[in-house]
Order: C-alpha cells, then sequence, then structure tokens
C-alpha cells in the first residue's frame, strides 16, 4: 500500500516512524497529561486515558500555561514524551516544549487525515509526514 504523503511547515527537525494518535481537540500539558506516565488527564478530552508516550502526537494546537513546555520537556528526560508532534496550528507553548525537549514538530498540517492507528513516518527535517493506513499496536503507558 503507497503512503499519503502530507507536506507542512517544520518546526523542530528530526525523523521518526511511529503510531499516530490523533486528536480533535487542542491539548494542555501543564494539566492535561500527566507528568509522571504521559497519559492524558483532562477529564472531558477525546484521548482521556491514552499515552502519548512513542506516539506520533498529532492535535490542532495547544492552550494552557507556558509551565506546559517544562512539562514536555519532563516527560521526554522520563522518556514518556511523544516521538513527534504534529499540529495544524503552531502553538508557541508547544513550539517551546518540542525545542527544549527535541521532539520532532511540523505544522499547516491537516489532521483530519491522519487517522488514531495509522503509521506515520515523520520527516520534520523537509516538512513531510507519509502516512500508512494501517494499525499498528496498541501501547500502554508503562
Amino acid at each position: 500500500m503507497q503512503p499519503i504523503t502530507l507536506k507542512g511547515r517544520k518546526i523542530v527537525e528530526g525523523h521518526c516512524k511511529a503510531e499516530a494518535l490523533v486528536s480533535t481537540k487542542p491539548i494542555s500539558f501543564l494539566g492535561g497529561v500527566d507528568p509522571a506516565d504521559g497519559k492524558i488527564i483532562e477529564r472531558d478530552h477525546d484521548l482521556y486515558g491514552a499515552c502519548i508516550k512513542d506516539k506520533v502526537l498529532c492535535f490542532p494546537h495547544g492552550h494552557g500555561s507556558t509551565v506546559g513546555s517544562y512539562v514536555l520537556y519532563s516527560l521526554a528526560k522520563k522518556n514518556c514524551a511523544p516521538k513527534a508532534i504534529i499540529n495544524q496550528t503552531a502553538d508557541p507553548v508547544v513550539v517551546v516544549g518540542a525545542i527544549i525537549a527535541n521532539i520532532p514538530m511540523i505544522d499547516q498540517i491537516e489532521i483530519k487525515k491522519i487517522t488514531t492507528g495509522d503509521i506515520a513516518e515523520v520527516d520534520a527535517h523537509k516538512g513531510i509526514i507519509k502516512i500508512w493506513k494501517e494499525k499498528g499496536a496498541k501501547q500502554a503507558c508503562i
């Protein structure tokens, strides 16, 4: 099967291939993500209970406190961060977090074209994402 190729704007360079985790809602890393294990803890969020660890995390944009940048950095230091971040619109809090945590990031992507479970190859050097419409292995936070 041929992948779907999406072109966006590179924010933080890097490359990875992992299972996509997609949200239709903004994410706040401060108060919305458990800093101990990378689980979404915001009660009304569409990813409530899901783990962002080792995923290509796709969401429209971030929201919330600037401390969210440090939470993202802390998750990376605990090996609980996403492998990459894909946004429709880059938010300064998420951008700073991705930069200091060295997480590849691309924005200006229509995330509706990506589904949770797809395999996403992120080339943030070129601003390209290749999407394979197949289910990856489910992963829990550990």
